[in-house]
Parts: C-alpha cells; sequence; structure tokens
C-alpha cells in the first residue's frame, strides 16, 4: 500500500513538470462545486434574484421555437449582443432530448451551453413537454401516437381533444423521467451556473375546452375540492360551489395541471436545485373571472391562488403579455407582482410598441423582461408582434437595455428593497401620476425638450410621437427626498404634497450617471437651466438621473 501511494505522488510530480498542464486537484474541485445556485430572495419591498450570490435583473430575449438546435444558434447571438441582453430564453424540446424512448441525446444542450458562455450570457431553458402553447407538439412520436398509454384529454362528446390529459399518469412518469435526464445533465455538466432557471413546459392549459371529460375526470370533479386547496383558499364543498360555475372547470384543470408540473418540478431540483417557474397564456384582466379567454388550466390571473397551493415547488408563475393597450399590460403585471409571487415577464410581443412597457415592469419590481422572437431566423408571429425585426423595432428594446445592462445587479437590489413605480404611455395619451412619500411625480407625454404645449407664449409643432405608442418611466425612491428616475419619451415633474401653507417644493440638484456595483451613484453631469426649467425631458434615448428634492418657504 506504502508503494502504492509512492507511485502515485512520483506520477503527480512527473505530470505537475509539463509545461500548461492543469491537475484537478481537491481545492480546485471544491472551487468549481462552490459556484452558489441561483436563488429568489423575499425583501422587504420587493423580491431578489441572485446570480452567483450577486443581484441579477434579468434583461432578456426570447428566441424563435424552432431555434433550438444546433445550426440555428450563429442566428441567435448576434441577436444578443445587438440587444444587450444578458440572459437568453430558448426552448429545450422533449422531442430532441429522447427521440427514442430511452435514448437521450444532448449534443444541442452542449453547442448551446458553450455558446452561451462564449457569448457572456446566462440561459433560461424552456421545456417543451407535455405542453406548448397548450399542445403536445414538442412531446416524441412515440408519445403522441400511443394514446392508450398517453392520453388525451376528453371532449364532453367522448372523443379525443388535441390537448394531453393531466390524469395521464404515465405521461406524467415518462415526462418526469426526460427531465430528470435534462437537470442530471445540467448538474454534471453545467458548474458555471449558466443555466439560472428552467421553465417546465409553456403556456400549459387547453383551448376549446375548459377541463378534461374522461370518466376518471368526471369522477373528480363530482366530488369536493382537495383539501389542501380549500385551506389555501378558505373555500370548500364542490368545484362549482367553492370557484362558481363561470370558473369551477378551469380551477379544476388548474389544480391538477399544476400538480402535474410540480411533481415534474420537484423531481428536477431533487437533482439541481434551480429556481423554476410555469407561464400564462392570458385572459382579459378586466374580464369576469372565467369568461376572458386565456388558456384554461394555465396560471392565469383568477387562478394564481389554485397554483400557489398545487404547485410549492414552482417559484413563481409568470404572464405572457400579448395585450397592447396599458390599462390592460399595467393590471397583469399588479396582479403577478404579489409577496408570495415575484414578478418576471418571461414573454412578451416585439412589436415595438411593447418595449415601453419595460418601464411599468421595473416599476413593479420585476426579476426580469424578455421580449420574444429575437433572432435573425426571419421568422415573424406578427400580429401579435413586429412585422420584421427591423432598426427601429430592435432599437426601442436595446436603448432600455443599453442603459441597465452595467447597472443591472445594482438596480435590482435596489428595486427589492426600495418603493419604486413605473408607467407608460396609455392610449389616450394622458398623463399619470402617483404619490411617493410627500411628493408627488407626473408624467407626461409628447412634449418637446423646451417649452410646454399649453404655453401661451411659445408656439411648438407638433410633437412627432403624438399618436405614437412611445414613452415611459420608471421611479425609485432610495430616502425621503431623493429618487432615481428613468425614462423615454416622457417629461417628469416632481410636486411637493400637502404642502403646508408658504411651503414649496423645489429640485435642489438632478445628476446623470450610473449605479456603481455597491448602487452609490456616480455622477456624469448635472442638469439644471434649460435641462431642467421645464421637468425632466427624456428622449427616445433613456438616462438614468438622481434627483434631490427639498422645500423653502
Amino acid at each position: 500500500m506504502a508503494l502504492h501511494r509512492w507511485r502515485i505522488a512520483l506520477a503527480l510530480i512527473v505530470l505537475a513538470a509539463i509545461p500548461g498542464l492543469l491537475i484537478p486537484t481537491a481545492a480546485s474541485a471544491q472551487q468549481t462545486q462552490a459556484v452558489e445556485l441561483p436563488r429568489i430572495e423575499k425583501r422587504e419591498g420587493g423580491h431578489l434574484l441572485l446570480v452567483d450570490g450577486e443581484p441579477y435583473l434579468m434583461l432578456g430575449a426570447q428566441a424563435n421555437n424552432s431555434s433550438n438546435y444546433p445550426a440555428m444558434l450563429p442566428k441567435v447571438w448576434p441577436m444578443m449582443a445587438r440587444l444587450n441582453a444578458n440572459t437568453l430564453e430558448i426552448p429545450v424540446a422533449w422531442e430532441q432530448l429522447e427521440p427514442e424512448e430511452g435514448r437521450f441525446d444532448f449534443s444541442y444542450l452542449e453547442a448551446l451551453l458553450q455558446g452561451a458562455r462564449a457569448n457572456n450570457l446566462r440561459l433560461v431553458l424552456l421545456w417543451f413537454a407535455s405542453w406548448k402553447n397548450t399542445g403536445p407538439n414538442y412531446a416524441p412520436a412515440w408519445v403522441k401516437t400511443n394514446t392508450q398509454r398517453f392520453p388525451r384529454m376528453t371532449t364532453p362528446e367522448g372523443t379525443a381533444h388535441y390537448v394531453l390529459s393531466p390524469h395521464g399518469r404515465s405521461t406524467l412518469e415518462a415526462d418526469k423521467r426526460a427531465f430528470v435526464q435534462l437537470m442530471t445533465w445540467l448538474r454534471d455538466n453545467d458548474p458555471q451556473r449558466t443555466v439560472i432557471m428552467v421553465q417546465p413546459q409553456n403556456e400549459v392549459g387547453a383551448y376549446g375546452q375548459k377541463r378534461d371529460h374522461s370518466p376518471e375526470a368526471e369522477h373528480l370533479f363530482a366530488g369536493p375540492i382537495p383539501s389542501e386547496l380549500a385551506q389555501h383558499v378558505g373555500r370548500s364543498g364542490s368545484w362549482t360551489e367553492a370557484f362558481g360555475p363561470s370558473l369551477a372547470d378551469a380551477a379544476f384543470n388548474s389544480w391538477y395541471t399544476a400538480r402535474y408540473i410540480d411533481e415534474i418540478a420537484a423531481a428536477g431540483q431533487q437533482v439541481l436545485d434551480l429556481p423554476m417557474f410555469t407561464n400564462a397564456a392570458l385572459s382579459d384582466p378586466f374580464a369576469q373571472a372565467g369568461t376572458g379567454g386565456g388558456a384554461s388550466g394555465g396560471p392565469d390571473m383568477p387562478v394564481i391562488d389554485v397554483w400557489k397551493a398545487a404547485a410549492p415547488h414552482i417559484d413563481f408563475v409568470a404572464p405572457d403579455i400579448y395585450l397592447r393597450e396599458e390599462r390592460q399590460v399595467a393590471e397583469v403585471m399588479r396582479l403577478y407582482a404579489r409577496p408570495d409571487n415575484p414578478l418576471m415577464v418571461p414573454e412578451i410581443g416585439n412589436a415595438a410598441d411593447f418595449a415601453r412597457y419595460f418601464w411599468i415592469a421595473l416599476g413593479r419590481g420585476a426579476i426580469g423582461f424578455a421580449p420574444f422572437g429575437m433572432d435573425y431566423t426571419g421568422y415573424s408571429n406578427y400580429p401579435l408582434g413586429a412585422k420584421e425585426l427591423d432598426a427601429a423595432t430592435i432599437e426601442a428594446f436595446a436603448s432600455k437595455y443599453r442603459l441597465f445592462a452595467p447597472m443591472a445587479g445594482a438596480w435590482a437590489r435596489i428595486a427589492a428593497e426600495n418603493p419604486t413605480w413605473g408607467t407608460a404611455k396609455p392610449k389616450d395619451e394622458s398623463g399619470q401620476s402617483t404619490r411617493m412619500g410627500r411628493w408627488t411625480v407626473n408624467v407626461s407625454y409628447n412634449e418637446w425638450q423646451f417649452g410646454s404645449r399649453d404655453s401661451p407664449w411659445l408656439t411648438s409643432d407638433p410633437h412627432p410621437n403624438e399618436g405614437q405608442p412611445v414613452g415611459g418611466a420608471v421611479v425609485a425612491q432610495t430616502g425621503p427626498d431623493t429618487f432615481l428616475v428613468a425614462a423615454s419619451d416622457a417629461r417628469l415633474n416632481f410636486g411637493l404634497a400637502d404642502a403646508q401653507p408658504g411651503e414649496n417644493g423645489t429640485m435642489l440638484k438632478v445628476e446623470e450617471g450610473t449605479l456603481n456595483p455597491d448602487g452609490s451613484f456616480a455622477m456624469r453631469r448635472v442638469w439644471n437651466g434649460d435641462q431642467t426649467d421645464y421637468g425632466l425631458n427624456f428622449t427616445s434615448q433613456p438616462v438614468l438621473l438622481r434627483v434631490t428634492m427639498g422645500t423653502y418657504r
């Protein structure tokens, strides 16, 4: 035994003498393993995504669905660079990972992670499996064609529906086994934590009918709601008694779909405990619950509480936003930004008018934002998104990411720990306002940088933004009288709320700059004179300002 150890020691000495040869040691292995797993923490003011142990704001973009092959990735990376994105969302399809049952192919993942690291990007993997936009198109052929083993939902007439049933145990087990293989490969091949989150399934639920009508589903629907759900929502009885006739079917489908996905997520997290989320195809936030469209069974707004009770291993549920009106988008983000649910927008339209909703997302403390279909493969999902990704469309998103990219982590921490508010230009182009402490913040649109539209002595041409869906702002209050402000195509004014007799509010100092990694402000110049006489005027190229307010008598 002593001779054996001596030979090993001699071999290591010889190998160490070879120039350029790196010998893995216990210390280096421990250092590799010490890279922290991404996680989400709740803070007093909101939520904080931590990557490598540091705050992280996901300036994301999602590639097109069929860009998930090695040959397509060269058409993805240049778009990420042009957008100033720090995170790519991209699919991993069950059919490509397990084309034949029990045979797994990780070649795409190898190319994907290698390319992401070379381009200094993080990844969010979208697991397209039992559901993708409700359908099983990304399941392997051996799943899609075997309806006895992998049952579809049943229509009220007794025929097969297109959606895989959430009551299909064999489907769940097969999906789960493949997902565990994916997470195991990541555990063993991604010590750098290039992948920061995973989305099990995509836009789950069903269109065309609210739930499964198989004999098993009919039996379950006729019974009481599960006790865990009853305790969470404070209601009991049958599904109809607990949720009403308009929402009962969707709540039922949501419970069993969420349970299905939660079991898959839990199995994956046992291998590698990454944050996981599920996205929703949305209904109209102002419609009566259960009547506003959307995919029945997904984590839509009326059933978020059902998902929270059913899927404790899903860190958050998230909205895919293709609604065009500012009031709808603002309401969606308000409903998803909950104390028990961090806001993330994993998918939003890539037309230029959607870019202004970045400001609302930041104002709600979003941990991430990602327009869909951002690559050079030439696909367009118009009219949901842009007709084409021309320079102006890309720049609508890139200009905002360009500002935040150098300070994304610092902003993430500030937003998680301080009051924030964001807004975007509405359809009627009216101004918006809010109160933050003893100050009011007012945002208006279609103003030149000098003067006012209503000025009786200074006439001007109509502003080119009139009638255009551009403009918005975000404000973070970092102290009683101090604010960080970023905006585009907007004018901001601060006013003193509830002023005492003779008391006046004033801007003591307005500084343009950026945030250092520790959150401190790095000033580039001071705005004054023409730059502040008519409020704080932002063009299409946003900047960050630190505003210090005060009073005088």
